[in-house]
């Protein structure tokens, strides 16, 4: 714990408040309070940050860099006091000022970095990387408004733009000196240089600046402050006045707007060409940003030749989105510092290693030939020679397998994959669970570990159990202090100490009451987020994350509506009273999966209203990282429920786990090694494994019907999707055609709902049945939480850190611990 001055501290406060009120403490809102102990605490962390920096570079440490479109930060005040361990002393000099800690920190908002378990991997993995004193930065776009707020107006998403830095936000700091230039378009002329070399160059080019914003990422009982680096964009040109004076009013801010777009939204709609287009050139305008900014500290602290570039940094690349930097890097190797092909190319793959989040064929990013041409034409000369020469090795290796060099092309049919790219370019590639790698290896990416087997691995996801157990479920992180120790904050695996105590009656009975109170804070939170009222004694049962059909939100759905049927049927049914809650966004222009969300609506006003077997279903709108601290503590059943082979790992699970929550799920991702950690017989397993899922697909004998003509019960259950039970008739006919017949050239049920239906309602209603025995319930919820230390994000990025990156902790000599607990002594 850091040394802190309560009087120094309480001045610093004073001064902030004073600079934002202009009256002093009296005329101090909540919100003024969050933004004066927000830079308080800056204040009192400078030095360490500093001095971090500092370290790195005076001892020329190698650094990994993780380039991520999305970090899903959530709040950041009340995580840093809890890392500080400070919330105690923090608490009481507000307390004395008269200023309320707990108020000033609701008025924080959620920042609008991310969306789903992408974004909160980067977030955690960056936390874990402060926390095991790891030299690391994170690289990222300054969203100005994330992707949307959802509401919800008549049962359906509407996206409203999610204006998070409207105010301000304290922490962060604009890094005017370590601006760059990033530049599109253009067009590249060839010129021979002395000695007959010939040099690229590409001119007439759009220039956008891209100012960085830097926020501090504090370890956990520890003086390493690492940085995350988010870049906003600007134009160069900025506001042309000789327009604006010629009345051309909208010409005059047109090269800003341009500019700006590129850091205003995540994700933005790509279902047109000029989406297309704009999501391109966020990726580059990052990657390229980050790239330059690396290279420029190499040479300051290094000099010399950017040869040895991977003995000083490594860079991950988060799924396919920034993949672009690898072309990137190559071109300023060439064009810029005069590396020739083979040394540049040597470098490049040294230096990146590739992520792979996703089985989805859909999720692997292409581009078309012609935009990413038009956009980056030197890019598009490196891409193609990158593929030239590629093409020239796999035709010696496979000299009469045409198939094989089509597939693995990165350029054919008019687009760029930029997963082969990666692929080509990075010295590793991993998957983010067991099963996911496994079928990376036999299926997806199946070609290349026939050719590079040395580049694959396996790095399971994990979560930060500082923010998703501590400071999440204060009450079961207070009872593990008390029955194992504090040290699990830091050394997960030590929870499983639990088990030496899973017959301990009172230890249980303390599991059961800590949970019942984590339901009645939902349930408050509930009523003010929707204004329905739900019984917090009854079967807190949770599914959330993004929307997506392969998810299955639609087969949860279905249960609850055959459920409230039978009971309808037979008031005498003996189901246990169940609230089902709902957390989810859809993507702007994913349509079906925004019917499912209406749908969820349509059932819950019917359902909700009707009251039958005591059934209530919950959506909770603007699913986002302050709301899921509230859902997980006091979810009873994690709903996990992915097609088989089709979820790479999920986090949500893990979160849920160790917070005693039970799976109800497929053997799909993690869950399988949550099901090995916990025992199979402490999860509620259903449902086709993934290689059912495939031989039902490859054969092509599927027929949702013939099923539907078994389970008459289940016909009945989806005809209400189309008879006018839950509003007009049409309302949700695509969603029943998507599953009944098939849409869009699409096979019937794609995702295997019918199939996999009746052995999911035998495990939920199993589920529901256990949950009516409290000591047995709680016994489970025991073993779930002490199996959940394999799945501490502390673990992966360790893996991370000694066997992809090979860079070592920040080393802490006697002179700098005693200078770092000195701090600012504010």
């Amino acid at each position: 714990m850091m040394d802190f001055n309560k009087d120094k501290f309480k001045e610093r406060v004073m001064y902030w408040i004073d600079r934002g009120t202009g009256d002093g403490i009296e005329g101090a809102t909540d919100r003024q309070t969050y933004e004066a102990v927000s830079r308080a605490l800056m204040d009192l962390i400078w030095n360490n940050w500093r001095d971090c920096e500092r370290d790195i570079k005076a001892e020329k440490l190698k650094r990994a860099y993780y380039f991520s479109v999305e970090y899903l930060m959530g709040r950041a005040l009340g995580n840093n006091i809890m890392n500080l361990g400070l919330r105690p002393q923090v608490f009481e000099v507000l307390d004395k000022m008269g200023l309320n800690l707990n108020a000033a920190e609701d008025t924080e908002p959620d920042a609008a970095l991310g969306n789903g378990g992408l974004g909160r991997l980067a977030a955690c993995f960056i936390e874990s990387l402060a926390t095991l004193n790891l030299p690391a930065r994170g690289y990222g776009i300054r969203y100005r408004y994330g992707m949307f707020r959802q509401k919800i107006v008549n049962g359906q998403q509407v996206e409203v733009p999610d204006d998070w830095i409207a105010s301000g936000d304290p922490w962060s700091i604009r890094r005017n000196n370590r601006t760059v230039v990033v530049k599109f378009g253009g067009r590249v002329i060839t010129e021979q240089a002395p000695g007959g070399k010939l040099v690229y160059k590409t001119v007439d080019t759009e220039e956008i600046r891209a100012v960085p914003f830097d926020m501090p990422i504090i370890g956990w009982d520890t003086n390493t402050v690492n940085t995350l680096r988010l870049w906003e964009a600007e134009s160069v040109n900025g506001f042309n006045l000789q327009f604006f004076n010629n009345m051309e009013y909208l010409r005059a801010v047109e090269s800003q707007n341009r500019a700006h777009d590129l850091s205003r939204v995540l994700y933005p709609n790509d279902n047109g060409p000029f989406g297309k287009a704009l999501r391109l050139r966020q990726q580059y305008f990052f990657s390229s940003a980050s790239l330059q900014d690396i290279i420029r500290e190499y040479k300051r602290v290094n000099g010399g030749s950017l040869s040895d570039l991977p003995e000083m940094a490594v860079i991950q690349l988060n799924d396919t989105h920034p993949v672009i930097a690898i072309p990137e890097l190559m071109r300023i190797l060439m064009d810029e510092e005069n590396l020739g092909w083979n040394e540049s190319a040597e470098v490049t793959k040294k230096t990146f290693a590739y992520t792979n989040h996703t089985v989805l064929t859909e999720a692997l990013e292409k581009w078309p030939i012609d935009l990413f041409r038009a956009e980056f034409p030197r890019l598009f000369q490196i891409v193609d020679e990158i593929n030239r020469r590629f093409m020239i090795e796999l035709s010696k290796r496979f000299p009469l397998d045409k198939q094989r060099h089509h597939r693995m092309s990165i350029i054919a049919d008019g687009m760029i994959n930029m997963a082969w790219l990666a692929m080509a370019m990075s010295f590793s590639v991993n998957g983010v669970a067991s099963l996911h790698t496994e079928l990376l290896k036999k299926d997806v990416l199946g070609d290349w570990y026939a050719i590079w087997p040395h580049k694959f691995n396996n790095k399971t996801n994990g979560v930060t159990q500082r923010r998703w157990l501590r400071k999440s479920n204060p009450a079961l992180a207070s009872l593990l202090d008390e029955v194992i120790g504090s040290e699990w904050t830091k050394n997960l695996s030590l929870i499983v100490g639990l088990r030496d105590r899973v017959d301990d009656k009172n230890l249980l009975n303390r599991i059961g009451e800590i949970k019942a109170e984590n339901k009645k804070n939902l349930a408050n939170t509930t009523f003010r987020l929707t204004g329905i009222a739900v019984d917090p004694d009854s079967l807190f049962d949770i599914q959330i994350k993004r929307l997506h059909e392969y998810k299955r939100q639609i087969l949860n759905l279905i249960s609850v509506i055959h459920d409230w049927l039978a009971v309808k049927n037979n008031p005498n049914l003996d189901f246990p009273p169940r609230t089902i809650f709902f957390g989810a966004k859809a993507a702007s222009g994913y349509r079906r999966a925004k019917q499912i969300i209406h749908l969820i609506h349509a059932v819950a006003e019917k359902i909700n209203q009707d009251g039958a077997g005591s059934l209530k279903v919950v959506f909770i709108p603007d699913y986002k990282v302050s709301v899921a601290e509230i859902l997980f503590p006091a979810a009873e059943i994690s709903q996990q429920i992915s097609t088989a082979g089709k979820e790479a790992s999920g986090t949500g699970n893990m979160k849920f786990m160790m917070n005693g929550a039970i799976t109800l799920g497929t053997m799909d991702g993690a869950n399988i090694e949550i099901v090995d950690e916990a025992g199979v017989e402490n999860a509620f397993i259903f449902g086709l494994n993934s290689e059912e899922v495939k031989e039902l697909r490859d054969n092509g004998l599927y027929n949702p019907g013939a099923i539907l003509d078994d389970n008459p019960e289940l016909r009945e259950t989806l005809n209400t999707l189309v008879n006018g039970t839950f509003g007009f008739s049409d309302d949700f006919k695509e969603l029943y055609n998507s599953l009944v017949y098939g849409v869009e050239g699409k096979v019937p049920d794609e995702y295997f709902v019918i199939q996999d239906f009746k052995s999911y309602s035998e495990a939920r209603q199993l589920a529901g049945e256990t949950w009516k025995h409290k000591e047995q319930w709680n016994r489970i919820a025991l073993l779930n939480i002490a199996g959940s230390g394999k799945f501490s994000a502390d673990r992966t990025v360790q893996e991370y850190a000694s066997e992809i990156w090979r860079i070592r902790p920040r080393f802490q000599s006697a002179n700098n611990l005693r200078k770092s607990e000195k701090l600012c002594s504010i």
